[in-house]
């Protein structure tokens, strides 16, 4: 009796505390950017805070054993990690939203799905690290990867055998822009009866929804746009599929590949401004392709928003806008060339990542696809002087400034 009292007496301090019974809205009225800010969050019940509290906590008092408010130990759960998947899956347009450590880790998960002897078709403009985790650690435990040129869908149907179960996109690809019909592999996918997993980071969910074109896995490096400062490292899935969610819950909660507290909330403060960083990455983005392929020095600019660039037609029909992501070569290709403009830079930084709200400058040869065999990578146009720029959010005389004292 007098536990319950207690109870009592706590459940009605709580009712009374600024905050407590504030209105909880439904998000699927509103837009992008207004689900940004608010999806998956409500102010805190106990003090009224407008930001997700970071319960910076490893496990959870329970009622009696095991009877719990879904919350047992943080491995599987974490209040402001949940705040952030709803938010995600919200913006994905999606039932369910994971979080992972990283934009490996939730790719791992996927990967975790297969069986030795299974096979999978992924385009051969991967990122390194993906190429690397396909090649060098599930190649050994039976799973069989083709890495196909998917602007040629003969050739994709060509590798499907009856032990293939996974197509893997990325689209805009890493680092040579192509462009991947996400509704064409959907519906190939469904025919053969394959997952199809779509990597959207390039793109974030402000520019591309995948599920709503077909695809079964949206896959994100949230370390990426989504966090948007280049201050965390963090990955997530998204799906509509019920017992694919189950699954992939199940190998994140089993394996332990989870973000902290502070990493979720970190990611969910980016959210709140990425419709806004979005516009300006693009904008950005335009602004120095067009410089860059007007420069005299500049041999081939690799950005989906010219007209001639390959599979152009389906970027303008599958994206909202052409993103922030650029290569390009010159026309004196040499390393050393290659070099001295790289390193000429002021404001673009010489990094790897993408994504933030700073410019970078990166050589994917040796940083970003150094894990790539060099065949391999000049066999898809990752020569060893192609250039990669992530086009950050400053102002952007400044950004084609710097670039024409670097280039010469």
């Amino acid at each position: 009796m007098l536990l319950t009292f207690y109870c009592l007496l706590f459940y009605y301090i709580c009712a009374c505390l600024p905050g407590a019974g504030l209105k909880k809205i439904s998000m699927s009225e509103y837009k992008f950017g207004t689900n940004a800010i608010h999806a998956g969050q409500e102010p805190d019940p106990t003090t009224g805070a407008i930001m997700t509290p970071i319960y910076q906590t490893s496990t959870y008092v329970q009622a009696s054993p095991g009877v719990h408010q879904g919350y047992a130990y943080a491995r599987g759960k974490n209040p402001t990690r949940v705040a952030l998947e709803k938010c995600i899956a919200s913006l994905e347009y999606a039932k369910h939203g994971l979080c992972f450590s990283s934009g490996m880790g939730a790719s791992d998960a996927i990967i975790k799905l297969l069986r030795p002897g299974d096979e999978v078709i992924a385009t051969d403009d991967l990122y390194g690290g993906s190429y690397r985790m396909f090649t060098k650690v599930f190649a050994h435990f039976g799973i069989v990867f083709h890495f196909v040129d998917m602007h040629d869908e003969a050739a994709v149907r060509k590798h499907i055998s009856a032990k293939t179960k996974m197509l893997w996109i990325e689209t805009p690809t890493n680092p040579m822009m192509k462009i991947i019909d996400i509704a064409a592999y959907a519906k190939l996918a469904k025919e053969k009866n394959l997952l199809l997993v779509v990597d959207n980071t390039f793109a974030s969910p402000y520019l591309q929804n995948p599920l709503n074109l077909g695809a079964d896995i949206v896959m994100h490096s949230a370390t990426k746009y989504l966090g948007g400062h280049s201050d965390v490292i963090m990955g997530c899935l998204c799906t509509n599929d019920d017992k694919l969610n189950e699954q992939l819950a199940f190998i994140a909660n089993s394996c332990g590949a989870v973000p902290g507290p502070m990493d979720s909330f970190l990611v969910l403060r980016g959210l709140k401004t990425l419709h806004v960083r979005m516009e300006r990455h693009c904008s950005n983005g335009a602004a120095i392709a067009n410089f860059l392929k007007s420069h005299p020095k500049v041999e081939k600019v690799y950005w989906p928003g010219f007209p001639d660039h390959p599979n152009h037609a389906v970027a303008k029909k599958q994206m909202k806008d052409f993103g922030g992501m650029i290569s390009f070569s010159m026309k004196n290709d040499t390393i050393e060339e290659t070099r001295r403009v790289m390193e000429g830079t002021k404001v673009f930084s010489l990094a790897e990542s993408l994504g933030g709200v700073e410019s970078l400058i990166n050589l994917p040869s040796v940083m970003t696809h150094a894990s790539v065999p060099k065949e391999e990578r000049e066999r898809i146009g990752i020569t060893d002087s192609l250039i990669r720029l992530s086009v950050g959010i400053e102002d952007i005389e400044d950004l084609i400034e710097d670039l024409r004292q670097a280039i010469g």
